[in-house]
This record gives C-alpha cells, structure tokens and sequence, in this order.
C-alpha cells in the first residue's frame, strides 16, 4: 500500500512538472536566423534568468561565430 502510494505521487509530480524548452546546439542556431533572433532577445530580456541556460550560451556563442565568419568574409578570407 504504502509502496503504491509512492509510485502514485512520484507520477502527479511528474506530470504537473513544467516541461522543459528544447535545447539548440549552436550549429541548429547557426543555422537558423529567425530562431537564434528569437533567443537572443529572450535572454537579452531577461538576463538574471535566463543567461545560463543551454540556449542562451548556444545562442551567443552561435552570434559569436556567425559574427566572425561575417568579417572574414568582409576581409576577403
């Protein structure tokens, strides 16, 4: 009884848990302007919350490295 009881409660926590965003890998925001737009200005909007989370170190980083291949295709490499 008391074994079922447990499992029960451990499933309503499990299903009233807030789901969980899906992670982008920097080479899917590279990818994609519109979405790496999107989550750089959720995370520019709300830092304090949001600047460690995978996305928003994925989405700078992808910025960084879109911002590089930029110049250096301005400079001719």
């Amino acid at each position: 009884m008391r074994r079922s009881l447990l499992i029960l409660t451990l499933l309503l926590l499990a299903a009233c848990s807030e789901k969980s965003e899906q992670s982008y890998t920097i080479d899917q925001l590279t990818a994609d302007d519109a979405l790496l737009s999107r989550i750089m200005a959720e995370c520019r909007n709300n830092p304090g919350e949001l600047r460690a989370t995978v996305n928003c170190q994925n989405a700078e980083a992808a910025d960084g490295k879109l911002r590089l291949q930029n110049m250096r295709k301005a400079l001719g490499k």
